[in-house]
């Protein structure tokens, strides 16, 4: 029987016979060796053969960050079945398309979301197994209902009994935002990013044992490939938070003595808002990897917290990078590895330096990532030989490419990328909603707000109140509209696409509800100009 070992079991098996009793991931307070983490995933793997899961099988994994995730993510890979992490916070009409999409046949999950879970499963011929962390004993019983703990405690640790010649990849199949279409699930088959991948790890300057801390969630790349995964990759700690929290944060860093933390843009501004402490720069912190740093707020954090920030660019749907290593404040950096990048016009002409344009990139062998079931969007991302990226960037005569903004209809919010479609769709379900259009606007932490302007159909009233609570559970918490505008109609063009651009540019107006102070914009002007006169 041929079983093929991908790069992350080869490495796990190597630190697990070097060093079995080294701490590789602490959790809370519990901690798991080289050894345990082979073990586990192991065991999960052996667990799915019993199950009847095949190589190439799809295997949804909607857990909030704990060890258990891990062990399933990487456990798939040991027989070539692929792991499809899901955004815990997804429900309803998005959840539906993550699990119908890719086809899972299986997913991990835990109590909070069983019943999300199960009011689709009908819907999911492709589902036969529902394995659940920490399964309470009076839970109701359902078919392809499984404990985690108990199926794993009945699988062994030999090698999987299953033929493979090929691992599973390690970064399973990852989904981002369809900008106003649904979510995109991306098959990585990329086979020449190593060198730009060493140069990141490099860049976080961490030594073997050390610790590396993350408080992303693990069902976005960065914590799983650039922390866990690259803390397998440097023989390094990994310190998992539960979730992020901004009071505790330096607090966890210290307890856990870490040297490297990884950061969103809209992390930095959330920190630096926290109240100054005496003891902001005693922390092992020396290096934050940083995605999305406001240009502005850069050498303030640096100072504060005395670390050296270090930015990148990437993204899930293709592998290419770029590093800003040498401390250029506001720059993404220069390309790693063999990937080219330029910045071109709307008829994919390369603009001069400090020229706007989309943001390209290209390897010299050719696109290595593709969209699950989805070629015509897969040819026309990679149209004319270059991956288009949909974000706005500008290149300086030095080579420093810099952000400037999505030229696609995304939203970015706390670090999350929200589609149009996940909000637009749940919205234009309601009785008395003609049509709606989401869009970013701009956020006083760096990234975007989500908006929305509604038309209602003739003769129908809905108040606002009433449109955030039939958003509530069908949608991810984090894609609620802050800011909500009824309007009379939504802008077009000639065939009836609604131009985002046009809303985006107007912004919030006189009449825009906003869901933090629960009134019009307007009306809080007026408020505040009536003060003011008193």
């Amino acid at each position: 029987m041929t079983r093929s070992q991908g790069f992350v079991e080869i490495l796990l098996r190597q630190r697990a016979s070097q060093d079995p009793n080294a701490t590789w991931l602490c959790y809370e307070d519990a901690t798991y060796s080289w050894k345990d983490t082979l073990d586990n995933c192991l065991r999960f793997a052996n667990a799915l053969v019993n199950l009847e899961v095949k190589p190439k099988d799809h295997v949804a994994i909607m857990l909030s960050n704990r060890p258990e995730f891990l062990w399933a993510h990487f456990g798939c890979t040991f027989i070539g079945a692929t792991s499809v992490p899901i955004n815990i916070a997804q429900r309803s009409v998005t959840l539906h398309h993550y699990l119908n999409d890719s086809g899972a046949v299986v997913i991990v999950t835990e109590p909070d979301f069983l019943d999300y879970i199960l009011e689709l499963k009908p819907k999911l011929p492709n589902l036969r197994h529902v394995i659940v962390v920490n399964l309470s004993d009076d839970s109701s019983k359902f078919e392809g209902r499984h404990s985690f703990e108990k199926l794993i405690g009945a699988a062994s640790t030999n090698d999987p009994e299953v033929e493979i010649s090929q691992p599973g990849s390690v970064s399973g199949l990852l989904y981002t935002s369809g900008t106003t279409g649904p979510p995109k699930g991306v098959v990585n088959e990329a086979n020449d990013t190593q060198s730009g991948a060493a140069a990141l790890l490099a860049a976080m300057d961490v030594k073997p044992g050390e610790t590396i801390y993350t408080a992303l969630p693990l069902f976005h790349g960065n914590a799983l490939l650039i922390s866990a995964f690259g803390s397998i990759v440097l023989n390094a700690r990994l310190a998992l938070a539960k979730k992020f929290s901004a009071s505790r944060f330096f607090d966890d860093l210290r307890k856990y003595d870490a040297v490297e933390f990884n950061a969103l843009g809209g992390m930095i501004s959330i920190l630096l808002k926290q109240p100054p402490r005496a003891n902001d720069r005693e922390h092992s912190v020396r290096t934050v990897l940083s995605a999305g740093c406001p240009s502005d707020r850069w050498e303030a954090f640096e100072s504060r917290f005395g670390v050296k920030l270090v930015e990148f660019y990437g993204m899930v749907d293709a592998p290419g990078l770029l590093l800003n290593d040498k401390a250029k404040v506001g720059s993404m950096g220069k390309p790693l590895g063999s990937y080219e990048f330029t910045v071109v016009d709307d008829d994919d002409n390369t603009l001069g330096p400090n020229k706007v344009g989309e943001l390209v990139f290209k390897s010299p062998n050719g696109p290595q990532t593709s969209y699950h079931n989805l070629p015509d969007e897969t040819q026309w991302a990679n149209r004319n030989g270059w991956f288009h990226t949909g974000d706005l960037a500008e290149v300086d005569s030095e080579g420093y490419f810099y952000y400037r903004g999505r030229k696609k209809e995304s939203i970015r919010r706390l670090g999350e990328n929200i589609s149009a479609w996940e909000i637009e769709t749940v919205l234009n379900q309601n009785d008395s909603i003609l049509e709606s259009a989401a869009f970013g606007v701009p956020s006083e932490l760096g990234e975007d707000e989500v908006m929305v302007a509604i038309v209602l159909q003739p003769n129908a009233t809905l108040d606002y109140a009433e449109i955030l609570d039939y958003c509530a559970g069908k949608m991810a918490k984090h894609a609620v509209p802050r800011y909500i505008e009824i309007v009379d109609e939504l802008p077009k063009t000639g065939t009836h696409r609604i131009q985002y651009q046009i809303l985006k540019n107007r912004g919030l107006t006189d009449k825009t509800f906003d869901s933090t102070i629960k009134s019009l914009i307007g009306t809080q002007v007026k408020d505040q100009v009536k003060t003011k006169k008193n």
